[in-house]
């Protein structure tokens, strides 16, 4: 148990923020679950239009030091790929 006001403030801080960056992974990983779905299930035009919106979160939350710039990077490519598959048996 913390004994200082000092120490004490930054138990509170660090929940705030443990909070705030649970909120947005979880964001991410459930528009990441939306476009596999779409991947399966869906148009090429579908997937591309919620690959953008992947990215702009991902961009965003690795701006906030949430999850590493790198980290987004992997998810990306990843996510790119899905989509470049499912372009070529489409074509």
């Amino acid at each position: 148990m913390a004994h200082s006001a000092s120490a004490k403030k930054r138990i509170r801080q660090n929940a705030k923020a443990r909070a705030r960056n649970r909120w947005h992974k979880r964001g991410f990983r459930e528009l990441i679950k939306d476009y596999n779905e779409l991947i399966l299930h869906g148009t090429v035009e579908d997937s591309q239009e919620k690959l953008r919106a992947i990215y702009k979160s991902l961009d965003q939350v690795a701006s906030d030091n949430t999850i590493h710039k790198n980290t987004a990077a992997r998810y990306k490519s990843r996510l790119t790929a899905k989509l470049n598959v499912k372009k070529s048996v489409a074509a």
